[in-house]
């Protein structure tokens, strides 16, 4: 039996200019970092997450922009609740590769995959339509939810305020399931 995941870690942005991450209660966890897609440099943290395919949060992990993303998974992975003798499919990126993380989700009972990169051969497995619902749920996260405007001026702050949205879209998806809606179906509940 298998359960699929996605992993994937958007920066949660907590400051733009420099003046205000000096004086903000959240600089003695927040660092720099770089958020490729958007192509700039960010101050804040990393929200890096574990889905089932249907949108609900499995594992979240709030880090420094500068850990490193395999470490983290292997963390959230070890922290998903499944039945005995089943495996966790991770369906990440690019990065998420090298024979000592594959090792290490194996013990885990997991496995990875992810698209191949240019320096390796063959063809990776044809993952667009999970990717695409990997986007769809974090852009869920940043416009309802608010990932991108949290507000929260420390860090217990930001904790409780992104807990309780991921516990608002996973009580969404399993009321969709009693429900007979499309899990994913948010609009009702944004109203």
């Amino acid at each position: 039996m298998t359960s699929s995941c996605s992993s994937t870690a958007p920066p949660v942005e907590c400051a733009r200019s420099l003046e205000t991450t000096r004086r903000s209660r959240l600089g003695d966890a927040a660092d720099y970092g770089y958020c490729a897609s958007h192509s700039r440099f960010f101050w804040g943290f990393r929200l890096h997450a574990l889905f089932a395919l249907d949108g609900t949060p499995r594992a979240l992990a709030l880090t420094s922009p500068k850990i490193d993303e395999k470490t983290v998974c292997l963390q959230l992975v070890a922290r998903c609740e499944r039945q005995p003798g089943q495996v966790l499919i991770v369906v990440g990126d690019k990065n998420f590769c090298g024979r000592q993380f594959e090792i290490d989700l194996q013990a885990l009972d997991a496995t990875i995959h992810r698209p191949r990169r240019k320096d390796e051969k063959g063809r990776g497995p044809h993952l667009a339509p999970i990717r695409q619902r990997i986007e769809s749920i974090f852009w869920t996260a940043k416009d309802i939810l608010g990932l991108e405007r949290h507000r929260a001026r420390e860090l217990h702050q930001l904790r409780v305020r992104l807990a309780c949205r991921f516990a608002a879209l996973a009580a969404a998806v399993a009321l969709n399931h009693r429900l007979g809606r499309p899990s994913r179906s948010l609009a009702c509940y944004t109203a």
